[in-house]
């Protein structure tokens, strides 16, 4: 199923929720409601907007579904900024007289003959009205450049929703009108020529911009010139078009999220299955996608995930969900006036809760760096973004893993990167949010190749880790045959050692070996191998460390007799994940943990930092 369709199938079902307006006609934001006599004065000014923490925010309303402004002067039906409904506007307004009378014209020509009261009432008011005028009562200077609708003196419905009006805005069909098979209904009918402005994109134009576009030569064939290049018709683009734009409303947030710079919305399909099923779904992948800080909610996704880790059926875990329920992901970004597809994803949902399941298993470390499961965007601004600011994300990179993690394959290997580099930068190794995506990275590598090989025997070669067959480890693994994961076990003991002789210090050999001796560490473990002597040493003098020194020896008896002159980015990632297991896995020991405790405790007392 193609993007618009499922978008257009959405409609369906959110049209016999009642959460949509009929084709036609868009949800806009309105401020102001001018009141109008029979005779087409205006007598009062009543302010719609709404109240959000000292703000007043406009009122989303049902109205004519608004034009689309990509050139030239066209004006809305019986709604519009001040600019066109009145002749006013806050800045220097150039064409703002332009507007109005375009306004004007095109209204009076609209209700010209009608006997509706309410639309009579209008004319007369175009007919008469001076922008001068807007410098007395009712009307106030918070006016300006917000948008207005009318509605008739002692009735509270808005002069668009009247039958009259609504009998204006289906017009009769158009003589001649061309028709086209819609390539997403297969219907024959008259093609959209302009799609539907898309909001709600982070990024993009607030105005809105184009999924679907011709605005280049480079986009057409065979002459055609716009929507004629992919025939859709307008029933079709409006309800695809007022489907996504729900979808991605913040006021409704259920089925949006963030990720880097792409925003994420999902749904499910309600056919076949009903809408209880579709609902549980929709709730439960957004629980997996943006698992909450509640502890006891966030304790119901943990079990429902180590109920999948065992291998349970997924309507084990979620039982509200009926199975075959069909479910769609996609993932856009800002790219000027029009939007990037970042992802199309649609499979079963138990196909995504599966892998998200997976996703977090690949994830698992001990000690556990967090208290609920992170969602993909705290994982990436905790790995990768500078300052941990989320604008920060490398932005291909968050679409890149979202896909990784929603289909099932390899994550990127520009993530493992960046997570390095972060750490080459100066971020905490011992955080454990690096160690936990480097081992999911690695882990995945290994579970894809897995089932890849399990298919005929004879899968594709390794992709990044080649040399060591095991999985990576979730808690410290003393026995581990990765000599870079025993390089970090090493570093971190040495570190150790130098706290427990020196306390305290300005600048620890983390700060300024731990990228060299990660990426090179036949340069640098000599040096450092010589200063854990001394350390040591000092240690034996106090009767301090000797857990820790038995320690150093078991580690380099497991490494070979050279050091490596370099590692591959991988093995590097095996450095980082060996020195957080064993600088958290260490202290489990008693006499370490005193001893841990007695060197903080101490510097605490001398007002150390």
């Amino acid at each position: 199923m193609t993007i618009l369709q499922a978008l257009n199938a959405y409609y369906g079902r959110m049209a016999e929720r009642g959460e949509v307006e009929a084709p036609g006609f868009s949800r806009e934001k309105i401020s102001f409601v001018i009141e109008l006599s029979e005779d087409g004065e205006p007598l009062a000014v009543l302010d719609l907007r709404e109240a959000k923490g000292k703000k007043a925010v406009p009122r989303l309303l049902g109205v004519p579904a608004a034009v689309k402004r990509t050139a030239g002067i066209q004006p809305n039906l019986f709604w519009d900024k001040t600019a066109y409904v009145l002749g006013r506007t806050a800045g220097e307004g150039k064409r703002t007289a332009l507007e109005h009378a375009a306004f004007k014209a095109r209204h009076l020509e609209l209700v010209a003959g009608s006997n509706d009261a309410g639309l009579k009432a209008l004319g007369r008011f175009l007919e008469a009205w001076d922008p001068a005028r807007f410098d007395a009562g009712p009307f106030t200077p918070e006016m300006l450049d917000a948008n207005v609708v009318f509605r008739l003196k002692g009735e509270l419905g808005f002069l668009h929703e009247r039958p009259a009006a609504k009998a204006l805005l289906a017009g009769p069909p158009a003589a001649g009108e061309a028709q086209v098979s819609c390539l997403v209904t297969g219907q024959k009918a008259a093609p959209q020529r302009l799609h539907p402005s898309i909001k709600g994109v982070d990024g993009a134009q607030s105005s809105g911009a184009a999924l679907v576009s011709f605005n280049l030569d480079a986009f057409t064939s065979y002459g055609k010139e716009q929507g004629d290049n992919a025939p859709t018709s307008q029933e079709a683009a409006f309800r695809y078009g007022e489907a996504l734009n729900r979808l991605l409303d913040r006021a409704a947030a259920g089925n949006r999220i963030k990720i880097g710079d792409a925003t994420v919305v999902f749904w499910a399909d309600a056919s076949g299955v009903g809408e209880a099923s579709a609902a549980a779904a929709e709730e439960v992948i957004f629980s997996l996608f943006e698992p909450p800080s509640d502890e006891a909610e966030a304790a119901k996704v943990r079990d429902a995930l180590t109920l999948l880790a065992k291998g349970r059926p997924t309507a084990d875990a979620f039982p509200k969900v009926e199975p075959g329920t069909r479910f769609h992901v996609l993932g856009l970004a800002p790219n000027a006036a029009r939007l990037s597809v970042r992802f199309w994803l649609t499979d079963d949902f138990s196909a995504f809760v599966e892998r998200l399941a997976e996703h977090h298993a690949h994830l698992s470390i001990e000690p556990v760096p967090w208290r609920t499961p992170p969602s993909i965007q705290r994982l990436l601004v905790k790995t990768t973004a500078l300052q941990e600011k989320f604008d920060n994300i490398p932005p291909s990179l968050a679409g890149e893993l979202a896909r990784a993690v929603l289909s099932g394959t390899p994550y990127p290997r520009s993530w493992l990167a960046a997570t390095i580099g972060r750490l080459r930068a100066g971020d905490d190794p011992g955080s454990g949010w690096h160690a936990a995506a480097i081992k999911a990275v690695l882990a995945r590598d290994k579970a894809v190749r897995r089932r890849a090989r399990g298919k005929d025997g004879a899968g594709p070669e390794p992709t990044y880790d080649t040399q060591i067959p095991e999985d990576p480890p979730v808690s410290l693994d003393r026995e581990n045959p990765s000599e870079a994961y025993q390089l970090g076990r090493l570093f971190a003991a040495m570190e150790t050692a130098q706290y427990l002789a020196l306390g305290r210090v300005n600048a620890t050999i983390r700060d300024r070996y731990f990228g060299a001796a990660s990426a090179t560490p036949a340069s640098v473990f000599p040096l450092l191998l010589r200063g854990v002597q001394n350390h040591l040493g000092k240690l034996r003098k106090e009767r301090k460390g000797g857990w820790l020194e038995r320690e150093i020896e078991e580690i380099t008896n497991r490494l070979p007799g050279h050091l490596p002159r370099a590692l591959k980015l991988e093995a590097q990632g095996r450095f980082v994940l060996g020195y957080y297991h064993q600088r958290r896995g260490q202290s489990a020991a008693p006499a370490a943990a005193a001893e841990i405790e007695a060197i903080a405790a101490a510097a605490d007392t001398n007002g150390e930092d």
